[in-house]
């Protein structure tokens, strides 16, 4: 299935809230990714995602729809030459691939340009899918930490995958 990675636009707001307003994909990201997804929450985020030069944050398009996200975010102070990566897509595009190729596309645009060596990603341990995606593109498992994230009422175990410029 063919996607591009773009900027998001503020006339993304539909379709945007239209996949991300799913209780599957709100299960697997931190809590400032709410479930029921609002147009406000849609807007609050276009708006996060469009202030950095250069782009971050890039809508995955397909069909001319914003159907999920992913972006690369530098970190600051003594992990300054590290980046944590984060996606997600929408259900109905799940099992084609979409997500590892744009992985790809991101840590290539991320090492080209960003002042980073490392770029890392911390699925829950709880999400195989993420765990099989972040292995096909690259990333190898560095660690997990036991029971350190707390979402909707149970502990779950942090993972971090990584992937290093060559």
């Amino acid at each position: 299935m063919h996607f591009t990675l773009r900027p998001f636009t503020i006339n993304d707001l539909d379709s945007l809230v239209k996949y991300a307003n799913n209780p599957k994909i709100a299960a697997n990201m931190t809590d400032k990714f709410p479930h029921p997804y609002t147009k406000e929450n849609g807007k609050n985020f276009i708006e996060f995602a469009t202030k950095n030069t250069p782009t971050n944050i890039f809508a995955i398009d397909i069909n001319g729809e914003a159907c999920g996200g992913i972006g690369i975010h530098p970190q600051e102070d003594v992990h300054r030459k590290n980046a944590e990566l984060g996606y997600w897509l929408g259900e109905p595009f799940w099992g084609n691939g979409i997500i590892t190729k744009a992985i790809v596309q991101i840590v290539d645009y991320g090492f080209l340009n960003f002042d980073i060596t490392r770029i890392f990603a911390r699925p829950y341990g709880t999400n195989e899918a993420s765990q099989s995606v972040l292995g096909k593109a690259g990333f190898t498992f560095e660690g997990k930490f036991e029971k350190t994230l707390f979402k909707n009422g149970e502990y779950k175990d942090e993972l971090i995958y990584a992937v290093r410029r060559k």
